[in-house]
């Protein structure tokens, strides 16, 4: 286990040494917010709630959805890829450490460090812009960091899916692009869920995107209270737990038609 925590320690110091990018990003996404925002604020026009959810509420769903997005957010799948085209994959897989399993401490080093250096002091400042509620019952906080962390191990998931399949693809560009476009549409990220008609809700109940955004999203706006929050959690797990199949098939099949182009 040691050799995975200075896995988390070593992306997290690269990560600083590249702080600056950060730092602008914050602007973007306060940004981003505030579009948003007046967005809302014109479709809400005199009503005070739609899909019982204030423009509070609605306010602080999108802050919180964006920020929550720079913890969970990685790029692990292009870095598989590149591996695989560079041939560089060949010798991580003879290392003495599971290949996908430090991927995702890499990720995870990279989730600490924005979430430290980009989304709270991002949170601090979209906060004193715009009408944005903090809740102040502990609980709620308690069960939006058990959320958010589930929404890493499940967006992590996919984009190791989505590298590992560059095995079979050779050039999956294509894929992470639309994989990524996806996530940030279906996950609650531009819209929530509850607006989308009620047969694609439906359907989403049957795939894994709406963890990874929505349901830490509407846990920490308290848009879910009581069994929602439980079942929420649940949902999230069940993912998590079902995507770790594909994953182990996946790339058992991938070693044993390794093919490295270059290298």
């Amino acid at each position: 286990m040691a050799k995975y925590m200075e896995m988390i320690r070593i992306r997290f110091l690269m990560m600083l040494a590249y702080r600056t990018n950060y730092y602008s990003g914050i602007l973007i996404y306060s940004i981003n917010i505030g579009a948003y925002y007046f967005l809302w604020s014109a479709i809400y026009g005199d009503k005070s709630s739609i899909q019982d959810l204030s423009i509070v509420q609605m306010t602080t769903y999108i802050a919180v959805s964006w920020m929550a997005r720079a913890f969970y957010f990685n790029n692990i799948d292009r870095e598989i890829a590149l591996e695989i085209k560079e041939g560089k994959v060949a010798i991580e897989m003879i290392r003495p450490y599971n290949y996908l399993g430090m991927k995702m401490m890499q990720g995870l080093g990279e989730g600490i460090f924005r979430i430290l250096f980009f989304s709270v002091p991002g949170m601090v400042i979209v906060y004193f812009i715009f009408p944005i509620q903090f809740t102040t019952h502990p609980a709620t906080w308690g069960y939006f960091l058990i959320s958010i962390l589930l929404s890493f191990i499940i967006n992590t998931q996919i984009n190791l899916l989505t590298g590992i399949a560059t095995f079979f693809l050779f050039n999956n560009d294509g894929l992470i692009r639309a994989k990524r476009v996806v996530i940030d549409l279906f996950s609650g990220l531009i819209l929530p869920i509850s607006f989308f008609p009620v047969w694609a809700q439906s359907v989403m109940d049957y795939l894994p995107f709406k963890g990874i955004s929505y349901i830490p999203s509407m846990i920490f706006t308290e848009g879910f209270k009581g069994n929602e929050i439980l079942h929420g959690l649940m949902n999230q797990t069940l993912w998590a737990l079902v995507l770790f199949i594909p994953i182990q098939l996946l790339w058992t099949t991938a070693k044993r038609q390794l093919i490295v182009q270059g290298g």
